[in-house]
């Protein structure tokens, strides 16, 4: 498979916004799911307890929408679906192969007494897969805009123009 770099890069860009978008939306689904379950917690705390957990947090969770979507831009053109589904399936596939996971996080994060259980917790379960919903459409949309094939030659216009910009006098009073 030939890489793009491009491409690649452009998708990175649209992960890392649609994981902005992801973290900028949290403190509106707490309340909404019943569970105080934020990701820029989860893994900031995992690297640092101090004061600088919120940033270094968010910079992890930005890292991590960026390479998915720098992989996901070099995936997607090959899956045999809708580009419209595209992103949102990518980002529902991700939440459905790493909840598992969240046994192993309720069990052995440094911080795990300062978060909220989630593998058994069916609210947890809804927030992420809304979560990584709205990353999948926000990476999908954004990165077929960014990649979309440029588009075919457009028609030229240089024989109704005269060379002082103007248009040529008979184009505008003949019909045609």
């Amino acid at each position: 498979m030939l890489i793009d770099r491009a491409k690649t890069v452009r998708g990175a860009v649209a992960g890392a916004v649609a994981a902005g978008v992801w973290l900028a939306q949290q403190p509106l689904d707490k309340p909404i799911f019943g569970v105080d379950y934020d990701d820029s917690e989860l893994l900031g705390k995992a690297f640092t307890r101090g004061p600088a957990w919120p940033v270094v947090g968010a910079v992890a969770h930005l890292g991590n929408g960026a390479l998915f979507g720098a992989v996901y831009a070099n995936v997607a053109p090959r899956m045999a679906l809708p580009s419209w589904s595209r992103g949102p399936l990518a980002g529902l596939a991700e939440h459905l192969a790493t909840w598992p996971l969240t046994v192993a996080v309720d069990r052995l994060h440094p911080a795990r007494d300062e978060l909220p259980r989630l593998a058994a917790s069916p609210r947890a379960f809804a927030q992420g897969t809304w979560r990584h919903l709205l990353f999948g459409v926000v990476l999908g949309e954004l990165e077929r805009r960014l990649n979309a094939p440029p588009d075919p030659e457009l028609p030229s216009y240089e024989h109704v123009v005269s060379s002082n910009g103007h248009g040529r006098l008979e184009h505008a009073v003949t019909p045609g």
